[in-house]
């Protein structure tokens, strides 16, 4: 794709060692690393095969959820900032993905990325969780049970009230977990997905062109 999804962000073992002596083999002390929690256990080195396995094919990727552009976007994505472009691109499966760590979601149909934006994620003490969600409920206009707080465009993820929504997207702010989006792209989201289309959520997943969007 020329360049990788995640490169938009916003702020942007040890070695065996064998040495002969008096005819026998013997393994080398390997460098201090951290202990398995049922203790220490010898392992077992084996010869090397005569022949060399087949390789694996690999897996075919449905072209449905094939990666077949990105948007061209120059530099990060501020906050407050959003892209949209869905010129001449089919129909086809909405997915949407969020990186956590360049704190960017994209919504892709037919494997083209039509929209991106920067977002609100959840604080250290009330994080966003990573994972791949349905979205099982939407709602315009919606007010949280739990903060009364307004939540335009919301789309639910999680029972206990994890959600895509509409919010004021600023530096230094932080949601209770949920992913806030600028209302105006929020709402361009809202009127793509369907119940049951995937979002998935990730912590500096590279995806290329070509790559699988559901690959998890």
């Amino acid at each position: 794709m020329g360049r990788l999804i995640n490169g938009r962000g916003l702020l942007g073992a040890a070695f065996v060692g064998l040495a002969g002596l008096a005819g026998a083999m013997m393994m080398a002390q390997p460098p201090e690393r951290p202990k398995l929690s049922s203790g220490a256990a010898d392992i077992a080195v084996a010869p090397p095969a005569r022949h060399a396995e087949p390789a694996t094919p690999p897996a075919k990727v449905d072209e449905a959820f094939a990666v077949k552009r990105i948007l061209p976007i120059d530099g990060p994505i501020k906050y407050g900032e959003w892209h949209w472009d869905e010129t001449n691109v089919p129909d086809g499966p909405i997915v949407i993905t969020v990186d956590l760590d360049a704190r960017v979601l994209s919504i892709f149909r037919g494997g083209y990325e039509i929209g991106a934006a920067a977002v609100l994620l959840g604080s250290q003490e009330k994080p966003t969780p990573t994972g791949v969600f349905p979205i099982t409920q939407k709602k315009r206009h919606h007010t949280s049970n739990l903060y009364d707080a307004p939540m335009p465009y919301m789309q639910r993820l999680t029972d206990d009230g994890i959600t895509l929504h509409a919010t004021n997207v600023q530096w230094g702010y932080a949601s209770h977990g949920c992913i806030g989006m600028p209302e105006d792209f929020a709402a361009k989201v809202f009127e793509k997905t369907k119940v049951g289309d995937r979002v998935f959520i990730t912590r500096g997943k590279m995806i290329g062109m070509g790559d699988s969007l559901v690959d998890s």
